[in-house]
């Protein structure tokens, strides 16, 4: 009689709180989404040369601190880190970066910023030096060397565009304004009142007067400008390399911004003062600090890449001094006296200056608050090529 073999005994199970594990697609706790956004943003992580550049691009592609939590990160500056540990690279590593790679000033661009107003002030000398043909010789030759010596200060330094920031498209309208700061309000006073009788001479007394204050004091504000732009890009890259979060990044650079906008503010009120008192001109204080406001933020917004913005501003303001005087001259034409009717209220109000003070005003006052949206962005103070 066969008698089958007794069952080996079963060790008792002991409960461990784990689910069995399936092959396939349950296996999503093993997945690694930062490999994922490594190969999304390759040439990003292949050509930072830190993490922080890392950081920038990440926010400049709509990565937020929200968004770095899904990737098991606290912040975008925590996922950088890690996406650039990961990166293979030749060689050694490069040390990590600190507050002292900060960009610092430089000599050329130092004096080149320098050269517009000293080139100005001779220019402003030559006018008043001469008269007649010679005074309109001495004017086009100024013209010509201040434009060159501008040109020159911009092309480097912390006013220096790079090749993300095309400046083109700013430049006509801001030889426009500073025309209009010259002979505009000279021009409007003279239309108003059934002028002009005849052209510019360069004489604040003639029937078209030509004011040089103006022009003096903003191209002697190149410096304080490029020395405030300076500034403000070497706190905000130091301040990013200690911020721990975007928000964070973005509240402690928007003082910044404010801070270095009243410095160059500061300076230019008292460089107004001065060239009117050296060439003896009415004073004409608020149009030149609106114009030198409305400048000095449409270049850094265009350093910085954000080029849209001060086109479009600076469009803006032209075309309504433009259109003043346009209206000025159109309502001289039979049926036509009501072109004139805003016009001569604003000029009774605030005399012919109130044109280019409110238009630059209120175009300084939007790039403003497009400034404090977009300058205080990690992204916008990615490390460039040419360092300032």
């Amino acid at each position: 009689m066969h008698i089958p073999p007794a069952p080996t005994p079963r060790a008792p199970d002991i409960s461990t709180g784990l689910k069995p594990t399936t092959p396939g697609p349950a296996r999503r706790s093993g997945a690694d989404p930062v490999k994922a956004l490594m190969h999304r943003h390759r040439e990003l992580c292949e050509r930072a040369v830190d993490p922080l550049e890392i950081a920038a691009g990440l926010e400049a592609h709509g990565v937020t601190d929200r968004t770095a939590v899904r990737f098991r990160h606290r912040d975008v500056f925590s996922l950088a880190e890690e996406m650039y540990a990961r990166v293979p690279r030749d060689g050694e590593t490069p040390p990590p970066p600190t507050a002292a790679r900060t960009p610092r000033a430089r000599t050329d661009w130092a004096l080149l910023t320098l050269l517009p107003g000293a080139l100005c002030a001779a220019t402003v000398t030559g006018i008043r030096l001469t008269g007649g043909q010679s005074r309109l010789v001495a004017a086009l030759v100024g013209f010509l060397a201040v434009s060159l010596a501008m040109r020159a200060a911009l092309s480097r330094g912390p006013l220096g565009t790079s090749d993300r920031a095309p400046s083109t498209g700013t430049s006509t309208w801001t030889y426009w304004l500073l025309a209009y700061a010259a002979l505009g309000n000279g021009l409007l006073g003279a239309a108003v009142t059934g002028g002009p009788d005849a052209l510019p001479t360069g004489a604040v007394d003639a029937p078209w007067p030509m004011a040089t204050a103006p022009l003096l004091a903003l191209t002697l504000s190149c410096a304080p400008a490029a020395w405030s732009a300076h500034l403000f890009a070497a706190r905000a890259r130091r301040k990013l390399t200690v911020s721990r979060g975007l928000e964070d990044f973005a509240a402690s650079v928007r003082p910044l911004l404010l801070g270095t906008f009243a410095l160059y503010l500061c300076a230019l009120t008292a460089l107004s003062a001065l060239s009117g008192a050296v060439v003896d001109e009415p004073a004409a204080h608020l149009q030149v600090i609106t114009l030198g406001a409305l400048l000095f933020l449409a270049r850094l917004l265009t350093v910085h890449g954000f080029t849209h913005a001060p086109v479009v501003v600076l469009t803006a303001a032209a075309t309504a001094q433009a259109t003043a005087l346009a209206a000025a001259f159109a309502s001289r034409l039979p049926g036509c006296g009501f072109l004139a009717v805003p016009v001569d209220a604003l000029v009774d109000l605030w005399g012919p200056g109130g044109i280019q003070t409110l238009s630059c005003g209120l175009g300084a006052l939007a790039l403003l608050i497009h400034g404090i949206r977009k300058l205080t962005r990690a992204s916008a103070h990615a490390r460039t090529e040419a360092p300032c």
